[in-house]
């Protein structure tokens, strides 16, 4: 695993672990490092640029111009008129490639075709200098980029996993007329109730000795130690994010790439300590309102509460619920096979 990605793990358990509001300063990607001239813009080295072009010219990419100027990339996989995928990542700021399992395993498993999307302010998508973050701007985004893609209510399928899960029941509540389907993977409908989760059940099944060992590095400001970066990759991150022995390619790559300024402004310094603009965020009383056939994902060794995933399929007029029973927050690799036998399981069902 890059050293730099590792860093940027120590810094997100670190508020998991620590009682203290002040931490050391952590180290962030070089394409992330000179982002405070310029907002929540990512500022590219010559060979990131070559890269970012470099995926821009590949088959089935298509960058989309909104309405603001500004482009976002999308890249489309298989091709079917009756099952369009569009599928939304997390962060906010990562990138599709941790997502592109799907576009991997549906098209060729199931004939369906699927769109992979880098939203505004992730690594291969433009970078707007001003503020324009808040929720009501990114569904917009997303509607442009339905609309772009030419997809209605007779074949569109909204898929959002952590944030995107987030994003996509915004668009369900705005926009439901225009889906045929909804999948939200990895997120419950309360930001609250995910940080009392984390705080209340996952944090202590974290052994004492373990709980001790790292606030001792953590109150010394050692977060590059070695030992202090294994513990994180071995006693959390490989149990909650991905639980495979060895992390997929596409997910390391991705989350190296996370605009991590534009990350903190909606998150807050951590995904297990919130405190940005998503802080209070609350839709558990609105989900009554989401009559489009709804598929709630979750998986038991997720950092959501899998119990929570199966409650909200009950609160939506048409719901159903899956879970990955070996997986985690990453069940579309540690428990493949289930995650995408159960999506294309809802999928059948709603063409039916």
């Amino acid at each position: 695993m890059p050293r730099y990605f590792r860093l940027q793990l120590a810094a997100i358990l670190l508020f998991l672990t620590a009682s203290c509001s002040n931490v050391a300063e952590k180290e962030l990607p070089e394409s992330v490092s000179s982002a405070a001239t310029s907002a929540y813009a990512m500022e590219f080295t010559p060979s990131q640029q070559k890269e970012r072009e470099a995926k821009w010219a590949e088959p089935g990419v298509r960058r989309v111009e909104l309405s603001n100027g500004y482009r976002v990339f999308t890249q489309t996989f298989g091709e079917n008129p009756d099952v369009c995928i569009l599928a939304l990542h997390g962060g906010p700021a990562a990138t599709h490639e941790y997502l592109l399992s799907l576009a991997y395993d549906l098209p060729a498993q199931h004939g369906f075709e699927v769109v992979m999307y880098d939203q505004l302010g992730s690594f291969f998508s433009d970078q707007p200098t001003e503020d324009i973050w808040n929720i009501d701007r990114w569904v917009e985004e997303v509607e442009e980029v339905r609309k772009a893609l030419g997809y209605d209510a007779s074949n569109f399928y909204l898929l959002g996993n952590s944030w995107g899960g987030i994003l996509a029941m915004e668009y369900a509540l705005r926009y439901q007329e225009n889906l045929n389907g909804l999948i939200v993977c990895n997120m419950v409908t309360s930001i609250p109730e995910y940080a009392a989760y984390n705080q209340n059940v996952l944090r202590p099944q974290m052994r004492p000795s373990l709980l001790d060992s790292l606030n001792a590095f953590e109150e010394a400001g050692d977060l590059q130690n070695e030992t202090y970066l294994d513990l994180i990759q071995t006693e959390f991150y490989n149990k909650h994010i991905c639980r495979l022995e060895v992390w997929p390619e596409e997910v390391e790559t991705s989350f190296a790439k996370l605009n991590y300024p534009l990350y903190d402004l909606m998150q807050g310094p951590s995904e297990f300590k919130v405190g940005g603009r998503l802080i209070d965020w609350d839709i558990t009383d609105r989900l009554k309102e989401i009559s489009a056939p709804t598929l709630m994902v979750g998986a038991t060794h997720d950092t959501m509460d899998p119990e929570a995933m199966k409650r909200q399929s009950d609160l939506v007029q048409n719901g159903q619920s899956l879970t990955c029973e070996t997986g985690s927050h990453l069940c579309m690799w540690d428990d493949r096979e289930v995650f995408m036998a159960g999506v294309a399981a809802f999928i059948a069902g709603v063409e039916r």
